[in-house]
């Protein structure tokens, strides 16, 4: 039979198996692609364990907002942390990571044909998750540095718009908004009567003094602001797939739809282990996230010997460098032969939305600093050998 046409021909393929098909057949590739942390969760984590076990009704599902506990020690960290108290006008729902996040939240606000605003470059699944609710990305590109430009999002809101997203720490870029930058990005929702989505995954990840920021906190914008966040990167919980969200009241049952038919509840076991990977001491997270800006520190000064080949914006978020390479070559195609011939995988950033040069997404989180040397000298000598011939 032939295959039947479908909404998910438009949607882009997930380059993250593209990558890893290419990684496979050239054994002995060190990977800069995926953007996961190289350490485990807190033992905290699996402590809590035995009291998922020792309770014969964890077999069943539960609460399809997430179970009692954890959304108690969520709220207590967004207070402590985020500076977002959780009140009448708000409410937190835990999700199976915060990409499923997204996608409740867009299919709770939006009809198909609506728009939702995104900076360039863009987080790929944002994009695809935007596609497959039938919406159009309104796609706005950030200054030369990443930044945010604020006339240009507010020139693009149109009757169709339901949402701008912003991403702080950004993936790809690494950089981080400024607060005043995200103060003004979260008025011109309220005012034109918008949600503000903040992807805020990379929270901790911050480096050189700066600090994160939580739109969520801003005066009088709980009504309008959804804000979203994950344990996959700062407490190594990639697989075990718990996030949340912070959403206005009023869209509580919109989006208990959304998840109640496509997940049920999140997965309770995985609940308890976050519960306990919240328990953790301070200095599980200092000294990991302490441990990846030495890592940072190491691939900035690789990078330093590829300028007048490639740009690097300043970042100070994530673990993330997004490059520009001075070359015509399609950025695909640099990926792969990066890989078969000189066995360094990083990402191409047409994923992201950029078709105007040669972009590359470089991930350094899951590598320590031995390994992280080896793999960025590879990208350098692969760059200047395949850029310079």
């Amino acid at each position: 039979m032939e295959s039947l046409s479908s909404r998910m021909q438009g949607v882009q393929s997930p380059i993250i198996p593209v990558v890893g098909e290419l990684i496979k057949n050239s054994p002995g590739t060190i990977s800069l692609g995926q953007g996961v942390v190289y350490y485990n969760p807190p033992p905290e984590a699996l402590e809590f364990l035995p009291k998922f076990f020792a309770e014969p009704a964890n077999n069943l599902y539960k609460s399809v907002e997430g179970i009692l506990p954890l959304l108690s020690a969520l709220a207590g960290k967004l207070q402590a942390f985020n500076r977002i108290e959780i009140n009448q006008e708000n409410c937190i729902v835990v999700t199976a990571g915060s990409n499923m996040g997204f996608m409740n939240a867009i299919l709770a606000i939006t009809n198909p044909g609506d728009e939702i605003i995104l900076n360039t470059p863009y987080y790929f699944n944002h994009e695809m998750a935007i596609a497959m609710a039938g919406c159009r990305p309104v796609l706005v590109a950030t200054d030369e540095n990443y930044q945010l430009r604020k006339d240009a999002i507010a020139q693009a809101i149109t009757p169709k718009t339901r949402a701008v997203v912003t991403i702080s720490p950004n993936n790809p870029t690494g950089v981080v908004y400024s607060e005043a930058s995200l103060h003004q990005i979260n008025q011109i929702c309220g005012t034109r009567g918008i949600y503000h989505i903040s992807d805020e995954a990379y929270e901790y990840f911050t480096y050189n003094g700066v600090k994160h920021i939580s739109p969520g906190a801003f005066d009088n914008s709980s009504e309008y602001t959804i804000s979203l966040f994950s344990l996959s990167k700062a407490y190594g919980f990639a697989s075990w797939r718990i996030g949340y969200m912070v959403i206005p009241k009023h869209l509580f049952v919109a989006v208990k739809k959304v998840q109640d038919t496509i997940l049920i509840c999140p997965p309770v076991i995985s609940q308890y282990a976050a519960l306990g990977a919240l328990q953790a001491k301070e200095e599980y997270l200092k000294s990991n996230i302490g441990a990846i800006a030495q890592v940072r520190q190491v691939v900035l000064d690789s990078l330093n010997r590829l300028q007048g080949l490639c740009s690097i914006t300043p970042a100070n978020g994530a673990f993330y460098f997004f490059l520009k390479v001075n070359t015509q070559m399609d950025a695909f195609e640099l990926v792969k032969r990066l890989i078969q011939e000189h066995k360094v995988a990083v990402i191409p950033g047409t994923t992201f939305g950029m078709d105007d040069g040669c972009y590359l997404r470089l991930a350094y989180g899951a590598l320590q600093k031995e390994t992280v040397k080896e793999g960025i000298e590879r990208l350098v000598q692969g760059l200047e050998t395949i850029v310079r011939s």
